[in-house]
């Protein structure tokens, strides 16, 4: 039996849904499935405004182009992250200050940001690793404090709240992944939510590629030109189909992977009661959308030793984001500060297969064959 890391789900109506898109022959993005997919957002999560993109990382540059940012102005992010999250902000010109995560998550340490804020500091870009909140209520207050925007990087926290808030709701902006390893999926595919009323309308423009194209389709000018930055951000209709018969079957899916996620929980949970492994925290502010399961290794060399065993065995286990303030490309324009915790996960996280079409029979062996390997260390 092979067992892969991840496989993508679909729900039955993908290829439907994109024979309707095909037979309307417009294909070129912002028609029925992407305004529908708005729609669907919009009134489940009260996001003021929704943009389909081809990307997170398009979402993210976005969200740089939107919010200003030029050569000189500080970004703060996790190093522990996706490369995306800070690319988006590079590519404009800002320099990085990268936080450190909690001993107990990977999600940025709240308590360091202030500490970090310069008159150079722009924005904060919190990651809600695994689906879970970063503390919301804090990052916003000091960015009301040091007025300074907040760009939600919620690619793993679809469907996931916040002291009863949908991630993704609360900072001036957010941002959110349907890559095929996500909860939601389109293949590719991304949405920039735009809570900010006087950026609502530069975004468009800004999706648009600079033009107002979208206010010119509905009557509200006689023409349109190019009249800001911009660059070719929608997705087609295509993919908008995709993506929509995907959150139909929301609810379904977010169950399904639920019962996968407690299963993984319960399963493991005697070997962390042997001190020989940590489970995922479930924060008690944040609610869980079972993006992933992980777990933490004693070890570096344990967690290498885990994974080849399990691949001995047909299962495919991964760990996850190098630390991004060591990377080749930017250790030396890092502050030279330790990241002990970023750089703790980077050694001892690893995270289990994890797809809606997991079979129990599968997850069941996964979680004999950890425990295996621990029997065989002992």
């Amino acid at each position: 039996m092979k067992i892969g890391f991840n496989k993508p789900h679909l729900t039955g109506k993908e290829t439907h849904y994109i024979y309707e898109a095909v037979k309307s022959l417009h294909l070129s993005g912002n028609g029925v499935f992407t305004k529908k997919s708005h729609r669907f957002f919009q009134e489940k999560y009260g996001f003021k405004n929704c943009l389909l993109t081809s990307s997170c990382t398009d979402a993210l540059e976005m969200s740089s182009i939107l919010i200003g940012i030029e050569p000189g102005d500080e970004v703060i992010i996790p190093s522990y992250t996706f490369v995306s999250t800070a690319n988006a902000f590079v590519l404009r010109g800002a320099k990085i200050v990268f936080a450190d995560s909690l001993p107990n998550h990977p999600n940025m340490d709240v308590s360091k940001i202030e500490a970090l804020i310069t008159d150079k500091t722009k924005a904060i870009v919190p990651v809600h690793y695994a689906g879970m909140a970063c503390d919301m209520d804090e990052i916003m207050r000091l960015a009301e404090q040091y007025n300074l925007f907040v760009v939600e990087d919620a690619a793993q926290a679809v469907d996931s709240y916040y002291k009863g808030k949908p991630l993704g709701s609360i900072g001036h902006l957010a941002t959110f992944s349907f890559h095929e390893t996500k909860n939601i999926i389109s293949g590719e595919g991304g949405m920039l939510v735009v809570n900010d009323d006087s950026l609502i309308e530069r975004a468009e423009i800004i999706w648009e590629k600079g033009t107002n194209r979208s206010a010119f389709f509905r009557g509200e000018v006689n023409k349109y030109g190019w009249v800001d930055l911009g660059s070719s951000y929608l997705p087609s209709e295509v993919v908008a189909a995709f993506l929509y018969a995907q959150l139909e079957s929301m609810e379904d899916i977010q169950n399904r992977r639920k019962e996968i996620w407690n299963t993984y929980y319960q399963g493991l949970l005697p070997l962390e009661e042997q001190g020989k492994i940590k489970l995922p925290v479930h924060l008690e502010h944040s609610t869980n959308n079972a993006h992933m399961f992980y777990l933490l290794c004693d070890s570096f060399e344990t967690r290498t030793a885990l994974i080849a065993y399990l691949k001995s065995k047909g299962i495919q286990s991964v760990f996850h984001y190098l630390s991004l303030h060591k990377s080749p490309f930017y250790v030396d324009k890092h502050d030279k500060r330790e990241l002990i915790m970023s750089d703790y996960y980077e050694h001892h996280l690893l995270r289990l297969p994890f797809f809606y079409d997991l079979t129990q029979e599968e997850q069941n062996l996964v979680i004999e064959e950890i425990h295996n390997f621990y029997t065989l260390e002992a």
